[in-house]
């Protein structure tokens, strides 16, 4: 996963968990695109402070991931989907009625998941 995606989406799983300090860093950093200089003049703090607190987020984001899997969860639900909405396609175009017990099959995966 590009990384930009994979802070990304941990963020938006995990976010609400950093403090309003750290979301405001981070989001300045990874969303806004802004430089650690112009953080730190923004938010009073050194050029440094600002890379330890982007890295401290990342990994306190990364660790809810490793012990809540959300995020991989989500991505495999999303591609269960994407099989079931090619499958369904396929089943139309074809009038193969038997790709119906293989979109079950998934379907009963991706509830299984949640």
């Amino acid at each position: 996963m590009e990384r930009i995606v994979e802070q990304g989406l941990l963020y938006d799983f995990y976010g609400e968990l950093l403090t309003e300090h750290q979301r405001r860093v981070y989001e300045d950093a990874v969303f806004g695109d802004l430089s650690p200089s112009e953080i730190a003049k923004e938010q009073g703090i050194s050029r440094q402070g600002v890379h330890d607190l982007i890295r401290r987020c990342d990994r306190i984001l990364e660790d809810y991931e490793a012990k809540l899997h959300l995020v991989s969860k989500f991505l495999a639900i999303r591609d269960m989907a994407q099989d079931v909405e090619r499958l369904a396609e396929e089943c139309l175009a074809t009038g193969d009625m038997t790709l119906v017990e293989k979109i079950r099959r998934i379907s009963g995966q991706i509830t299984g998941a949640l």
